[in-house]
C-alpha cells in the first residue's frame, strides 16, 4: 500500500492532521478538533471536488470553507498548496502565501482526495475580494483594539461593509528599484491626508507598484517596500489615525498606467497610490 503522494515526485509524503484547539475566527464557528494523529494512506490521491465558499474559520493548516447553502467543509493546507489572487478593483494577478487565507475571504479550492480527507492543491481568490476581506479585518477588528469609546461607536457602523466608494486617489512616484520618498511625494502625501480628514467616515487604503524592471518576487517585494514607506510617512509626519489606515498591500507590476516600454512610461508606474475610501453604506453620513 503506497502512502499518499501530492506531486509527481517518486518521493512519498504522509499528511497528518494534528489536534487543533477551537478556532478564534471574526464570529465564525470552530473547526472541529481533529483526533491526534490521522495519517491518511492509500493509491495515489485523486482529484478531489471544487469546493466554493467563504473561508469561515481558519487554524494552522486547516481552514473551514462554508457554501452559500451553509455546507462547511473542513481542508488540510500544506506546502505544495497554490494561493493566487485573480484581477479585481485593487489590483492584478499574482502569488500569495497561506497566510492571506484569512476569515470572511470568497475562494475556490480545489482539492486532492483520499478518502474523507480533502488537501488543497489550489485556492483562488478574487483581487477585490482580497481587499474587501483585508480591510474589514484590519479596520474594524484590529485597528479599533485600542481606541476609545469615540473609535468604538465608527467600529460599530463599519463592521459589517463590503463595498467602497472611491472619493479620490493621490500617486506618489519612486526611482528605478527604490522606496525613498522624494520632499515632492512627502509633501503630496499630507496634503492627501489633509485632504481626506475633510471627508466623512473616509478611510486610506495604500496600494504599491513597480515597472516592469525585475522578476515577479522583486517586484513584489519592492512594491510591498514602497507601500509600507508611504503608510509610515501618512501616520507619523502627516498624523493620519492608525486605525484609520487599511492594510496595506504591494501589487507588484500589476495595473500599469502607462506603457512600460517606455521611460516615461515606466517612471509612471513606478507608484504608490493612496485611496481615499468610503464605505457605501455609511457614504454620505
Amino acid at each position: 500500500m503506497n502512502i499518499m503522494t501530492r506531486t509527481a515526485s517518486t518521493t512519498a509524503i504522509m499528511l497528518a492532521i494534528t489536534a487543533a484547539a477551537p478556532l478564534a475566527a471574526q464570529n465564525a464557528p470552530a473547526v472541529p478538533d481533529a483526533p491526534n494523529t490521522q495519517t491518511v494512506t492509500g493509491e495515489r490521491p485523486q482529484p478531489g471536488p471544487e469546493i466554493k465558499g467563504i473561508i469561515s474559520a481558519r487554524s494552522g493548516d486547516r481552514m473551514a470553507v462554508t457554501a452559500e447553502d451553509g455546507t462547511k467543509t473542513i481542508i488540510s493546507i500544506d506546502d505544495a498548496t497554490q494561493v493566487r489572487g485573480r484581477s479585481g478593483l485593487f489590483g492584478g494577478k499574482g502569488k500569495f502565501s497561506a497566510a492571506s487565507l484569512m476569515n470572511g475571504l470568497p475562494v475556490t479550492v480545489k482539492t486532492l482526495q483520499a478518502g474523507d480527507a480533502l488537501v488543497a492543491s489550489s485556492v483562488t481568490f478574487r483581487g477585490n475580494d482580497f481587499k474587501t476581506a483585508a480591510m474589514i479585518r484590519q479596520g474594524t477588528a484590529q485597528g479599533f483594539e485600542e481606541q476609545s469609546a469615540a473609535t468604538a461607536a465608527l467600529r460599530g457602523r463599519v463592521a459589517d461593509i463590503d463595498n467602497y466608494n472611491i472619493k479620490a486617489t493621490t500617486n506618489v512616484y519612486f526611482d528605478t528599484g527604490k522606496w525613498i520618498l522624494s520632499e515632492q511625494a512627502r509633501a503630496d502625501l499630507c496634503n492627501a491626508a489633509a485632504t481626506a480628514e475633510k471627508t466623512p467616515n473616509a478611510l486610506l487604503l495604500v496600494v504599491g507598484y513597480t515597472d516592469s524592471v525585475g522578476d515577479e518576487d522583486y517586484n513584489q517585494e519592492l512594491s510591498e517596500k514602497r507601500a509600507s514607506r508611504v503608510l509610515a510617512h501618512l501616520q507619523q509626519v502627516c498624523r493620519w489615525k492608525q486605525f484609520r489606515t487599511l492594510t496595506p498591500s504591494g501589487m507588484a507590476e500589476s495595473d500599469p498606467v502607462a506603457d512600460n516600454s517606455t521611460d516615461e512610461g515606466k517612471a509612471q508606474n513606478r507608484r504608490v497610490a493612496v485611496n481615499v475610501l468610503v464605505s457605501k453604506a455609511v457614504d454620505g453620513l
